[in-house]
């Protein structure tokens, strides 16, 4: 299991830009994208290898291919141009332009079907070596935007094409795109009666279970390096009566987990502190439970949380610049509030519905997606920081018509996207959202359940 994830972290070799641009600058805007998307025609990919084995390696050019699209789509900047619609045939034109490549397209030709940008790839294997040749045109003005090649074993195809993605939005918007990041959740995959920790890719592929208790494992989060993810599972020590809920500690590289908090009663809700040598987590040692620090070791260093009148204060979650939010029930119902990383200046900053849960602040610090319920179900609902400019993400109903729960937001690291999960098929699947809320896509499509998705930073 940590074996197959960590060949996916392999370092690519990724030549610098070998042809060198023309102009440089943003050429998406990051608000006007959501008026008028660009549109992108992207060929098939080209085999630079002997005829005789390209139907070999074909399906490793299909799934470059559709990587790369399904990313691209996503983004929400792009509108596929048919390959139907296209004037060349590109299996016939090389990957620049004409007259300085002899047998290369002509940009005529693809501003001709209205292109904004068009994409020209193409790749080679040898041995278990893949290469892959880029080049991003600007079709306006015929110019070059980037041209890359990206190198690495035959099995990175999927890691090197989400590389070339992030490329794209790189030089397009000037930001670059989540496709490297990984998501770790908690699932009943392995066992309908047990629960599970997995990680996979941002869009589902190469899942990886990475805990084998037998038991319940749940509320999973990244460190801020993506080396370690911390858990709660109800694992029998030795010794005990009965099952407690203690907080691991996973090492990815290693494989070697540490039992960090086992006091008596809860010890649940991991996020790490911006430090990465701290986690936030919710005790409750017979009482109320309220939210403490600790070190990767387990020594309490702080109690952030104090009640007040025996309250409960849950799910932490902490910013990149300090802050902390979490759900508490101190005015009566669960709502969200905000302090320091002292827990200082706390504020209470949703007053609005039944029961406000599980925050998760965006990666600069600026806005918290929460659950909300609303009724009888729970949506998704995104705000400012200070809880003012708050939309509701999701709205969704399940096959008998009644409305079905939308939870455990979680942001992108680009900031632009939310993933959470809903139980509209009739189970817990997981889906994403641009933050605004106009675009909204599945991710995973299988009949098992997922709980408490946490993207992680882009993972080199």
């Amino acid at each position: 299991m940590i074996k197959n994830l960590l060949a996916l972290l392999i370092v690519l070799n990724l030549i610098p830009i070998f042809a060198k641009a023309q102009e440089s600058g943003i050429y998406i805007k990051l608000g006007e994208a959501r008026t008028k998307k660009s549109l992108m025609a992207l060929p098939a990919l080209q085999y630079f290898g002997a005829p005789s084995s390209a139907s070999k390696y074909q399906s490793v050019g299909v799934e470059i291919f559709n990587t790369i699209t399904n990313d691209l789509s996503v983004s929400s900047y792009f509108q596929f141009i048919s390959q139907t619609a296209f004037l060349e045939d590109t299996s016939k034109t090389g990957l620049m332009p004409a007259p300085g490549q002899p047998n290369g397209f002509k940009f005529q030709n693809w501003s001709a079907i209205g292109a904004d940008f068009l994409i020209r790839a193409g790749f080679s294997i040898v041995g278990n070596e893949l290469t892959l040749e880029t080049y991003v045109y600007h079709v306006p003005r015929a110019s070059l935007v980037a041209g890359k090649k990206y190198k690495g074993p035959l099995g990175s195809a999927r890691r090197i094409a989400h590389t070339f993605s992030n490329d794209v939005l790189k030089a397009l918007t000037g930001k670059e795109g989540p496709f490297l990041s990984r998501v770790v959740v908690s699932s009943d995959r392995d066992n309908s009666k047990t629960k599970e920790i997995f990680v996979m890719d941002w869009d589902g592929a190469n899942m990886d279970q990475v805990t084998n208790h037998r038991t319940i494992s749940i509320s999973p989060a990244w460190s801020p390096d993506g080396k370690k993810i911390a858990y709660t599972s109800y694992v029998k020590r030795v010794g005990a009566k009965f099952r407690n809920a203690d907080m691991l500690l996973l090492d990815l590289a290693s494989g070697k987990r540490n039992l960090v908090s086992y006091r008596q009663g809860m010890n649940s809700g991991a996020a790490f502190a911006p430090d990465n040598k701290h986690i936030y987590l919710t005790i409750s040692q017979g009482t109320n439970p309220d939210i403490y620090k600790m070190t990767f070791d387990g020594a309490l260093v702080a109690k952030i949380t104090n009640g007040p009148a025996g309250a409960m204060n849950v799910e932490p979650t902490a910013s990149n610049d300090g802050q902390i939010a979490f759900s508490s029930d101190r005015a009566g119902r669960p709502m969200i509030y905000t302090a320091d990383a002292n827990g200082n200046g706390v504020k209470r900053i949703t007053f609005a519905g039944v029961f406000n849960s599980s925050p998760s602040f965006s990666p600069d610090g600026k806005k918290i997606a929460f659950s909300g319920q609303s009724e009888d179900h729970f949506d998704v609902f995104v705000m400012n920081a200070d809880g003012t400019g708050m939309i509701r993400l999701t709205s969704a109903k399940k096959a008998n018509g009644r409305f079905a729960n939308n939870e455990d937001p979680s942001f992108s690291p680009d900031g632009r996207f939310v993933m959470y999960t809903s139980n509209r098929t009739g189970k817990n699947q997981i889906y994403i959202s641009t933050v605004d809320g106009t675009e909204e896509r599945r991710v995973t499509k299988d009949s098992y359940n997922y709980y408490k998705p946490r993207w992680s930073k882009n993972i080199e």
